[in-house]
């Protein structure tokens, strides 16, 4: 489930949206820091809570795409090859998007309403954390998703990322938090949609 033995053209066709999703995770990532424009387009994409508090609502979306440090873009891409496919595989293309991107909003919406108007933010650490919680929520709740060899594995990994999120200074701590209540949130509607979709046929 979580390890990964495919080819990477097996990889690409069977999980094109994890795909696509890490393909601009890079192409931002590069674009921010090796063009002419990178100050202006990084800029343009930062969570900044004051620009999006003035009316730029496109800044609760653009941060979950955007990573300066190639640290902060190695893990969160990482993370999302990781985890993101089985999930990709069970919810479908569609799910899949919401549960990702609608985390993260919640995620960017909780940070603009409890922290400071001169707050910025960057990262697609709250969608990665959403996916957590869509994974939490299932092992509560539907079982036959997940066995235990990877429920074991899921446990510790999170368990280690709830840590090293109090750890950093940095990081943007409700940001991570609200992305995984998020993810836990809209779980039991996604996975409803899935069910009656499955009850159809």
């Amino acid at each position: 489930m979580f390890i990964r033995d495919e080819s990477f053209q097996t990889f690409i066709r069977r999980y094109p949206i994890v795909t696509f999703l890490t393909a601009v995770h890079i192409v931002v990532f590069l674009l921010i820091n090796f063009t002419p424009f990178r100050t202006s387009l990084y800029h343009l994409m930062v969570g900044s809570n004051y620009y999006i508090a003035a009316g730029e609502y496109w800044r609760l979306l653009t941060p979950i795409i955007t990573h300066e440090a190639a640290g902060h873009l190695i893990f969160n891409s990482f993370s999302l090859i990781l985890f993101g496919p089985a999930l990709e595989q069970i919810l479908g293309k569609a799910r899949f998007i919401i549960g990702y991107v609608g985390a993260g909003l919640i995620a960017n919406i909780a940070t603009l309403l409890m922290l400071p108007l001169s707050y910025a933010h960057i990262g697609a650490s709250g969608s990665i954390f959403g996916l957590f919680g869509i994974y939490v929520y299932m092992l509560y709740n539907h079982r036959q998703y997940i066995d235990r060899a990877n429920t074991q594995i899921l446990l510790v990994v999170l368990g280690i990322s709830l840590v090293s999120t109090f750890l950093n200074e940095r990081i943007n701590v409700l940001g991570h938090l609200f992305g995984l209540i998020g993810g836990a949130a809209l779980a039991p509607i996604i996975l409803a949609s899935l069910h009656r979709k499955k009850n159809r046929y």
